[in-house]
């Protein structure tokens, strides 16, 4: 059984992200998982052009980046 921890308040968003990229690796599998997060990359690079899509662009290149290091590290 698992046991349930507690994730403090300040943390819980880099955990939620975390826990998403876990989902992402285990439903389409690493060699997918790795091309996805190079894809989510260039559409974050693509909307960061943009002042105004720097806001989504960033957190989208955060997300390719964890993708890529988890499919081809862990």
């Amino acid at each position: 059984m698992r046991e349930k921890r507690k994730i403090p308040f300040l943390l819980w968003p880099f955990w939620a992200l975390f826990q998403l990229v876990l989902w992402i690796l285990k439903l389409t599998g690493r060699l997918v998982g790795a091309i996805l997060g190079l894809v989510i990359i260039i559409v974050g690079v693509l909307l960061s052009i943009t002042v105004i899509g720097a806001v989504i662009g960033v957190p989208l290149i955060l997300l390719g980046l964890m993708l890529i290091v988890k499919a081809l590290f862990g």
